[in-house]
């Protein structure tokens, strides 16, 4: 067995089954590659994959599990290289950051720059997308780290540590009948239309659980990935905006108008998500006492490792 056969069949379930873009991927041929994994069934004596003449159509549960078990390797051997680099070069190397739009634009910024001056020779990545894409990049391996609010505690192989907790305000245009009000319920807020989060993003599910514990059903007439969108279109007057407090700047924002709405909904929790039993660089982990002060080195550890963080 070669780890340049394992190295194939990821590769090959990567590429959705398709042996010519995973031979383009790896530079080499797909007769080439096609043998290779031919020469691991014959080693293992099961089939990996289901065959219809020269295509492959299906991965076979025998298969799954070698495959689960290829993808550890490769991690594995991955975290390997990172640690020959480690010594090599400690202040090289790169670092992707899977994470939505709101922290990318809102929460991140200065801590990518401090970042970026400590270590000038690291090359970051920002990956964004839905809280389940995002995971799924860092389960994977292609990405080091995860940033959200929503999704990572459904991944078993990801270490989860809580970051910071938030919570959201309401947007209007100037002059909106909301800013007389003296102290707002979720009530005043149904009675006009809403421009909020897409359902998968940003606390999405803790906004939708306030209004359904009072039984309101509050006309959501759009919803969007990201909080400058939102507020694009309360500026236009489509309707109020519920958007994490955090986006909002009076400096930035003078279109708009806020309203504290944490007494309305419960807090979420920002957490990075990291896959247990991984190497990280140094700067790894002064990367995420950046983002969260109190989770120190040894805090890291334990909860990739196991222990009750």
């Amino acid at each position: 067995m070669k780890l340049q056969q394992l190295r194939y069949i990821c590769e090959v379930e990567k590429r959705n089954l398709n042996l010519s873009q995973a031979a383009d991927a790896l530079f080499t041929s797909q007769p080439g590659i096609s043998r290779q994994i031919k020469a691991l069934e014959e080693e293992l004596g099961v089939d990996i994959f289901v065959r219809h003449g020269k295509r492959l159509v299906a991965v076979t549960e025998p298969g799954q599990a070698i495959l689960e078990m290829a993808r550890r390797v490769m991690l594995d051997l991955d975290s390997l290289k990172q640690i020959g680099g480690e010594f090599t070069q400690e202040d090289a190397g790169s670092l992707t950051i899977a994470t939505t739009h709101t922290q990318a634009r809102y929460a991140l910024p200065p801590v990518i720059k401090q970042f970026r001056e400590k270590y000038p020779a690291v090359r970051l990545s920002l990956r964004q997308g839905s809280p389940t894409q995002i995971s799924e990049l860092t389960s994977s391996g292609e990405a080091d780290i995860a940033i959200a609010t929503e999704a990572i505690e459904h991944y078993a192989d990801l270490a989860m540590l809580p970051c910071y907790q938030w919570n959201r305000c309401v947007l209007t245009p100037p002059g909106h009948p909301l800013l007389k009000i003296k102290k707002l319920t979720l009530e005043d807020i149904a009675r006009y239309p809403v421009i909020t989060y897409d359902f998968a993003f940003t606390g999405r599910s803790k906004i939708n659980q306030a209004f359904a514990a009072l039984g309101l059903n509050p006309e959501v007439v759009l919803t969007a990935i990201d909080a400058d969108v939102i507020k694009t279109y309360v500026e236009l007057g489509l309707g109020v905006g519920i958007v994490a407090m955090m986006a909002y700047n009076p400096d930035r924002d003078r279109l708009l108008s806020a309203l504290d709405a944490s007494h309305l909904f419960d807090a979420s929790t920002t957490r990075i998500g990291i896959r247990k039993n991984s190497y990280l660089r140094g700067y790894v982990y002064d990367f995420i006492e950046m983002f969260a002060p109190h989770l120190k080195r040894n805090v890291v550890d334990a909860a990739m490792h196991g222990t009750v963080y």
